[in-house]
């Protein structure tokens, strides 16, 4: 059974993981729609709560500072 930590974490980075897919494709931005998919994939591979957030906080800043410089 899988620690409630870690299903809270995968359950909001794989909805920012979607919303942000959904985006970059109706968009075509291709920064968004690779972070979107990354992080709808990522929970499959990693199975810590705590990684699983730090992880898809530093993919989520890396997005944002992509748009901030322009991409």
């Amino acid at each position: 059974m899988p620690d409630p930590l870690y299903l809270a974490v995968s359950l909001v980075v794989s909805g920012i993981g979607f919303v942000m897919f959904m985006y970059g494709k109706k968009q075509h931005r291709p920064v968004q729609l690779g972070a979107g998919l990354l992080l709808l994939l990522f929970p499959f591979f990693v199975r810590d709560g705590v990684w699983l957030g730090v992880v898809g906080a530093v993919i989520c800043v890396a997005v944002w500072a992509s748009v901030k410089a322009g991409l």
